[in-house]
C-alpha cells in the first residue's frame, strides 16, 4: 500500500514543476504513479478519460481520482491538497512581486519563451494515449471528423458530445437486441 506521505510528495513536485495546468501534467503523473506501477496503463487512461468528463479543473479531478485508487478518501484529499499547494504557493508569490517586474524585458522574454514548452507538454500526453488506446478505424472518423468540426467549421464541441453519446447509445442497443437475437 502506498503511504500518504508518498502521494503527498509526488503530487506536490508535479504541481510545482510542471507549467500549463492540468493537460502538461499528464507526462509527469505517468512518469511518476506508471513507472513506479501504483498504476497500470490502463487504469492511467482510464483516470484520465474521467478527469476530462468531469466538472472542475483537470488537474485536481486528475489528483482527487488518482488518489482515492491508491488510498480512498484520505488519498484522494492528500493528493489534492499536495497538487494545489505548490502553484498556489507560487502564484501567490509571483501576484506579490509581478506588479514591479511585470514590464521588465527578461521577463516578457522568459514567459514567450515558456509558450512552446507548455504546446510540447499539451502535444505528448495527447499522441501517448492515442498509443496506449488502440484505437479502431471508426474511432479515428470520429476524432478526426470531430477536430475538422470544431476548427473549421466553429461547431460547438457540445453538439459533438451529443451527437457521440447518441451514436454510441444507438450501436449498444443495437449490439445488445443482436446478441439476444442468437
Amino acid at each position: 500500500m502506498v503511504s500518504l506521505w508518498k502521494i503527498f510528495w509526488i503530487f506536490a513536485k508535479i504541481g510545482a514543476f510542471t507549467i500549463g495546468g492540468g493537460i502538461p501534467m499528464i507526462v509527469a503523473i505517468k512518469k511518476e504513479l506508471v513507472e513506479r506501477k501504483w498504476l497500470n496503463d490502463e487504469d492511467f487512461v482510464d483516470i484520465i478519460t474521467l478527469a476530462q468528463t468531469a466538472p472542475g479543473l483537470f488537474a485536481v479531478n486528475i489528483a482527487i481520482l488518482t488518489g482515492h485508487r491508491l488510498r480512498g478518501t484520505k488519498g484522494s484529499v492528500t493528493a489534492t491538497v499536495a497538487s494545489c499547494l505548490p502553484p498556489f504557493l507560487i502564484i501567490l508569490l509571483v501576484a506579490m512581486f509581478f506588479t514591479s517586474f511585470k514590464d521588465n524585458e527578461y521577463v516578457i522574454k522568459a514567459f514567450k519563451g515558456i509558450r512552446p514548452v507548455v504546446v510540447a507538454l499539451i502535444g505528448i500526453p495527447m499522441i501517448d494515449m492515442l498509443k496506449a488506446t488502440k484505437m479502431r478505424w471508426w474511432s479515428w472518423i470520429i476524432v478526426i471528423s470531430s477536430m475538422l468540426l470544431v476548427c473549421f467549421l466553429s461547431v460547438s464541441p457540445i453538439y459533438i458530445l451529443i451527437c457521440v453519446i447518441v451514436m454510441a447509445a444507438f450501436v449498444s442497443w443495437y449490439n445488445n437486441r443482436k446478441e439476444a437475437e442468437k
